[in-house]
């Protein structure tokens, strides 16, 4: 299912998508020193450092599971399942809604987990100040590569009925959210539009 999927986008989305959580796996260089200073940061960044715990946690597992439970307890799964299946939305039927949205996230977590050693990363800073959008919030982070390179994740979080949660990540300027949405929308064109064949896909 996975190859199958992913073969319909860029190689420069693959490492992108590959990146997004293994780089946040990586913040665990302030999330140390970010807990005793939590009581007076913002709730979004003290959220994500501890979400930057749980995935160095699965980074070092490198499980399927190990990277579910963190996207379980720390994402918005069912929104974000929402956003990438976009337009077709409307031709998923009610009755196979659960069914998707569980796919979504083992999709997501399988990836995560194929791509956890990929990426070795030596240094790591989420900014204190995070920058209000609208209803929800980004944060900043700065990471720091074994190669020499830099990148600036920054990560948008709203906060629900049931507490904060990651909505997207952008890397490079590239929303996780929107090339995931991307990747089903190519599939589903193979498919003729055919949404029981993404959801029976994202199930295997």
């Amino acid at each position: 299912m996975t190859g199958s999927l992913f073969s319909a986008t860029m190689h420069r989305r693959q490492v992108v998508l590959g990146m997004g959580l293994l780089l946040a796996a990586s913040l665990h260089g302030t999330a140390h020193a970010g807990q005793a200073q939590a009581a007076g940061l913002h709730p979004a960044v003290q959220y994500m450092q501890a979400t930057a715990t749980d995935l160095l946690r699965a980074q070092r597992k490198g499980t399927h599971k190990a990277f579910a439970d963190v996207l379980r307890r720390r994402a918005d799964v069912h929104s974000i399942a929402m956003f990438s299946i976009g337009r077709y939305r409307t031709q998923l039927d009610r009755k196979q809604r659960p069914l998707y949205v569980r796919g979504v996230h083992q999709f997501m977590a399988r990836y995560f987990a194929d791509q956890s050693q990929r990426y070795r990363v030596t240094k790591a800073v989420i900014e204190k100040t995070p920058r209000q959008d609208g209803d929800a919030w980004l944060v900043r982070s700065k990471v720091w590569l074994a190669n020499g390179s830099t990148y600036t994740p920054v990560w948008k979080l709203r906060k629900t009925r049931v507490g904060w949660r990651v909505v997207d990540v952008k890397v490079m300027g590239f929303s996780l959210s929107y090339l995931q949405r991307s990747l089903f929308y190519k599939y589903l064109q193979r498919k003729q539009g055919d949404v029981g064949a993404l959801v029976m896909a994202l199930n295997r």
